[in-house]
């Protein structure tokens, strides 16, 4: 009796241990099939592009099995409203984007995001230096990077080539700020507005008086302006700016009613060939287009471009560029594979496909061939030269400071506001934002 209790236990024991080990195997199965889950939150509403990240994922995913990449989408004003709650709730998204600039700032200062600054930097700066140095530079904060760079435009000016052969003005004599006003006579003598103006919308005027800060003061004074340093807004560089902006507005060179006048309308007036020229992103042939009254807008062939001039005397240089500078921030809680994901996204391979598809001027270094429209060619060879690339001021400056600046410069050009007093209202607001 007691023999067959042995035997039995001895049994049970080699049950348990096969049971056991069935278990670890199991386990370890699991373990290995594991996903970690990363969450992208964007907001494209082209399906085209959509397409093309959605194709980049799958890819990455084949080559790591471990990861599950689940975009997200929000529409664009949904997305600024409930980004910030989403910051600070368990449903914070791994990877979103950002427009850089005063918000990004202010995320990185109350600590919802993840500082990318150890991954970049590692390896002698490997993952850093793959990038357009602007790019990275303007996504950096108290000398930490907080975002992934993604894409970068300029704005500079776009013309009609009849209208300026039919004006006397040749577009490559416009080199300072002189050569602008002197072709804006010319134009407007010849019968032709001058400039497609969006002062509706305020930001598009904005394009003017921040052009002409960099060019007068250079990224010194810029700087030491939004770093509450020296003399701030009323630097003597800043209020030159402004008087030169209410030059231009003196010589009335938009079309009549441009200060109730929509983007999208500067546009199509642009593209309907009612005005000789305007000062727009790089992807303008391609907005004019769709926002003519035809629907074909000018022939491509019909349309040059040219830079924002420089001022003669002033810091600025020629090859520094304002435009925007959109990336890929990292909440605080992202895992790693988000980070390692995005170093994916945006390499030089990637970053050519998206540039062919006519979705982004690259910053991955050696992207650049991957643009194929002309024009939009010349925007990314201005941005792979640029000295400086400064993001749009009203996002720099953050949305408080920014809305001023929209303010004053529709302010100064239409005659309502002197420079000195435009400038003094851009402190004020800075300092107000400072408590």
């Amino acid at each position: 009796m007691n023999k067959m209790i042995s035997i039995a236990r001895k049994g049970e024991r080699v049950v348990v241990r096969a049971a056991a080990a069935g278990l670890a195997l199991f386990l370890a199965s699991a373990a290995a099939n594991a996903q970690t889950v990363v969450k992208w939150l964007h907001l494209e509403i082209d399906p085209r592009y959509v397409a093309i990240w959605d194709d980049i994922a799958k890819k990455y995913e084949a080559e790591h099995p471990n990861v599950d990449i689940q975009m997200q989408f929000l529409e664009n004003e949904a997305f600024k409203a409930k980004l910030p709650t989403l910051l600070q709730s368990p449903d914070a998204p791994h990877i979103f984007y950002t427009w850089g600039g005063g918000v990004l700032k202010q995320q990185s200062e109350t600590g919802s995001l993840k500082d990318l600054t150890p991954s970049m930097k590692a390896e002698d700066a490997a993952w850093e230096k793959t990038y357009n140095p602007s790019a990275v530079q303007g996504l950096t904060f108290n000398e930490k990077i907080w975002a992934v760079p993604m894409k970068m435009g300029t704005v500079s000016f776009f013309y009609n080539k009849e209208k300026f052969a039919k004006a006397g003005v040749d577009a490559a004599g416009i080199k300072t700020w002189s050569n602008l006003l002197d072709a804006v006579r010319k134009i407007k003598s010849a019968g032709i507005v001058p400039i497609a103006g969006g002062g509706g919308e305020k930001w598009p005027l904005h394009f003017y008086w921040s052009y002409l800060v960099m060019r007068n003061g250079g990224q010194q004074v810029f700087t030491a302006a939004k770093n509450g340093e020296g003399e701030g807004f009323l630097d003597p560089a800043i209020i030159k700016a402004g008087e030169q902006l209410a030059e231009l507005g003196a010589l009335e060179p938009f079309q009549p009613g441009y200060l109730g006048t929509t983007w999208p309308q500067a546009l199509g007036l642009f593209g309907d060939g009612k005005a000789a020229m305007i000062l727009g992103f790089e992807n303008t042939e391609a907005n004019q287009r769709n926002n003519a009254g035809d629907g074909k807008g000018l022939n491509p062939e019909n349309i040059g471009r040219f830079a924002f001039p420089v001022v003669e005397g002033g810091a600025g240089a020629a090859t520094d560029t304002l435009g925007g500078l959109n990336g890929w921030a990292v909440s605080k809680d992202a895992p790693q594979e988000a980070v390692d994901f995005l170093a994916y996204l945006t390499n030089v391979d990637n970053e050519r496909v998206m540039a062919k598809a006519g979705m982004l001027i690259p910053v991955a270094k050696g992207a650049e061939d991957g643009v194929v429209n002309p024009l939009v060619r010349q925007s990314a060879e201005q941005l792979g030269a640029s000295t400086w690339h400064q993001n749009f001021f009203d996002q720099d400056l953050g949305p408080s400071v920014g809305r001023v600046v929209n303010d004053v410069s529709v302010e100064i050009t239409s005659g309502q506001m002197t420079s000195e007093e435009g400038a003094q209202m851009i402190q004020d607001a800075f300092e107000l934002e400072k408590f």
